[in-house]
């Protein structure tokens, strides 16, 4: 059966109430709607120990395995944590992140996470003509993304919401997935706030996407 893993950003993950949240809640219904077979795990990033690069973290470890050096106790465990995340991501076939925009980027507790996953010889790899990505074996990645402002007017904000170029050019350009889907939840902080043209939006922008999001990609 095809493997589903819900990266929750959002620092407020059990907020019913959050936008971004609802979109997790919206994406779940929608495979039981459309009668999705899939085993769906769900993450809390900031509910959890997210090893960081950092001295006394992964970047201590990294350099302590380059060199040959043993690992302490504590490195140990934080090498092993770090390890579990990319194991779980790697058996994981479709990705969805549920995310806030945060400052026109993406949450800092994902940035960790994703540095846990994005390593050389597991998820990409170097070549003499540039790297190439290894998660090629019918990989997909769903963006749910809620903002306080709307990006989608071709205007002065529009350049500034790079975060969803960054998420899909790391997962479909450096790692290797077949496509990248986005659905956004625009405008919660925009007087007058319309939630239910917010949702609605939302709503419809998951359930078109959803059935491709699945589908099998032929090579």
């Amino acid at each position: 059966m095809q493997k589903t893993l819900i990266i929750n950003a959002h620092p407020d993950f059990d907020n019913k109430n959050s936008y971004a949240n609802r979109m997790q809640e919206m994406f779940l219904a929608a495979l039981a709607e459309k009668k999705i077979e899939t085993e769906v795990e769900v993450i809390n990033l900031y509910d959890m120990e997210i090893p960081r690069v950092a001295k006394g973290q992964l970047l201590t470890i990294w350099n302590k395995l380059a060199a040959g050096e043993e690992l302490t106790q504590a490195e140990n465990e934080i090498a092993d944590r770090s390890a579990k995340l990319l194991a779980q991501f790697k058996e994981n076939h479709r990705i969805v992140i549920v995310m806030p925009l945060h400052n026109f980027n993406i949450p800092s507790q994902f940035k960790d996470y994703f540095d846990n996953v994005f390593l050389a010889r597991e998820t990409f790899k170097y070549t003499e003509t540039g790297s190439v990505g290894l998660m090629t074996d019918d990989y997909k990645v769903m963006l749910l993304q809620a903002s306080g402002g709307i990006y989608t007017n071709n205007d002065r904000y529009t350049p500034l919401e790079f975060s969803h170029f960054y998420i899909r050019e790391m997962f479909v350009n450096m790692m290797g997935f077949d496509k990248f889907y986005l659905a956004r939840a625009q405008g919660t902080t925009v007087q007058p706030v319309d939630e239910q043209a917010i949702l609605t939006e939302a709503k419809r922008e998951i359930e078109t996407q959803v059935e491709d999001f699945y589908k099998a990609e032929e090579k």
